[in-house]
């Protein structure tokens, strides 16, 4: 699909508005050039490795405006998605905010130098994330330590751009280096100075393991045109302290997906009108546009260098459609969190390896979800391999892990493919309104359409290891490496 066929297709859907559709700028969509509104990171962890080895996240978000900008900065653990911290970034123009992710005593702790202000202010030695969204009367009958906060994702939102030359805009506008006001910024003053939100924001996070000589790293999903107000001007800033705003305030509750609908001849843009379902499930346009019905990508786990593979596999919707207890969750979710079983979904698996070889053998998992099926059972999953069953990968060292033994199938490399089939109501989504347009610029309508699968982001990530190696100049040297991979996918809408 070459650039002018699609810029086609959006100027061809932003022509049918008539025809009862926002119009394609005023839907949310997941932008391919990394930069948007909101920015969903797909995994942080503080963890240790197998061998004991510790793991620091760091993460930046980046400005590449001329506006200043408000933002929301919220981490979730990554079981039900309970939150452990969250705060209000201020962003000066073409400004970098960075942070770092440290394990403690009993959790995490964050920390950064950075001169950027944040409502509340965020101390020298740091600031701990909490389990008090999990915890008494918020308790999910999971685990309630802070060791949950351990690893989880986040979720980066702007609130809006803030007037040039405002009282908030002077306050966090660096000079020198430096904002002059941060002690003199408030929620009030803020939102009066915060105007519609511009997006332009991207940014990066790496997982660095010091002593085992390892740095991962992923890209956030950008979503933009996440909050296109129908009043001009009207922004979506929500005080420090609140759950607003959220992937729930996405406004209109309108997406827009270009796919080529798994026939690589006909690609085409879908933009659904998801209003009608606001009622009860106000994300359904931000599930929309990460729908995907298979998740893809490599593995290998060759026992000449000690390979290994973790695929991080993040639901960052699933919060809202699943509740504490047993039962069924809400379409398109399979099942309730029930306690320290989680949330499970039935998943399917087919395996090949690089000579197009596949296998009849079951895949299980080891052990076995309480489905006694496949399952991903988290928010944030890490699906590791196991060459054995004894010996696990578990490159990341998650908690939230599912073990997919394949000491059976004989492959030490090749390639997955994570499924999400159709069960009773459950994966798949039901939108209303739809405009469809063809790479030709012909254009059809229907009442409803439903997307198939799961709402998911991630990554790949490989390690290696040779042990240790001759120096160039005597001794030896530490001879580890990896690199990761964000997860290819295909999507069925109809």
């Amino acid at each position: 699909m070459n650039t002018f066929k699609r810029k086609s297709l959006y100027a061809a859907l932003a022509g049918v508005s008539a025809l009862g559709a926002a119009g394609a700028a005023q839907a949310v969509n997941v932008n391919p050039d990394g930069l948007g509104q909101v920015l969903i990171y797909p995994y942080y962890t503080v963890r240790t490795d197998g061998a004991g080895n510790a793991f620091n996240t760091l993460l930046s978000v980046v400005n590449t405006t001329a506006s200043s900008k408000a933002v929301k900065v919220r981490f979730l653990e990554g079981k039900d998605s309970r939150e452990v911290i969250d705060f209000n970034l201020f962003l000066s123009p073409y400004d970098v905010w960075t942070a770092a992710l440290l394990a403690n005593a009993t959790g995490t702790t964050l920390k950064t130098t950075d001169k950027s202000c944040t409502l509340p202010a965020i101390p020298a030695a740091g600031v701990s994330f909490v389990n008090f969204a999990y915890t008494g009367s918020a308790a999910d009958n999971a685990d309630t330590s802070l060791d949950r906060t351990r690893e989880g994702y986040f979720e980066i939102i702007e609130m809006g751009a803030i007037k040039t030359g405002s009282v908030t805009d002077v306050n966090v506008t660096h000079v020198a280096g430096v904002p002059p006001g941060c002690a003199s910024v408030t929620d009030s003053q803020a939102s009066t100075d915060t105007v519609s939100p511009i997006g332009g924001l991207m940014g990066t996070v790496s997982f660095i393991n010091v002593t085992q000589g390892s740095d991962y790293t992923a890209d956030p999903t950008a979503l933009d045109a996440f909050f296109v107000p129908l009043i001009p001007g009207q922004n979506n800033y929500g005080n420090a302290g609140t759950i607003n705003p959220d992937l729930t305030t996405v406004t209109p509750k309108t997406s827009l997906v270009f796919t080529s609908s798994n026939n690589l001849t006909s690609p085409v843009t879908v933009q659904t009108d998801w209003s009608a379902t606001a009622a009860t499930s106000p994300v359904d346009a931000v599930s929309a546009v990460l729908m995907h019905d298979n998740v893809l990508n490599e593995y290998t786990v060759e026992s000449v260098i000690a390979a290994a593979t973790d695929w991080v596999i993040t639901m960052p919707t699933k919060r809202y459609y699943v509740k504490t207890g047993t039962g069924s969750a809400s379409p398109p979710f399979q099942r309730n969190f029930n306690g320290n079983s989680g949330s499970c979904d039935d998943i399917a698996l087919a395996i090949f390896d690089r000579e197009e070889q596949t296998t009849s053998t079951p895949l299980n998992f080891s052990p076995p979800p309480p489905t006694q099926t496949a399952a991903l059972c988290w928010e944030a999953n890490v699906l590791t391999f196991n060459a054995k069953t004894a010996t696990k990968s578990n490159v990341l060292g998650s908690t939230n892990v599912a073990n997919l033994d394949i000491s059976g199938v004989g492959f030490q490399n090749g390639w997955l493919k994570v499924g999400f089939p159709v069960v009773g109501t459950a994966h798949r989504l039901v939108g209303g309104s739809t405009t469809r347009v063809t790479a030709s610029g012909v254009a059809s309508t229907a009442a409803t359409s439903t997307y198939f699968g799961l709402p998911t982001i991630g990554f790949a990530v490989e390690s290696y290891s040779n042990g240790t190696l001759p120096g160039t100049g005597g001794g030896t040297v530490l001879s580890n490496y990896g690199g990761n991979w964000t997860h290819k996918y295909t999507r069925n809408i109809q």
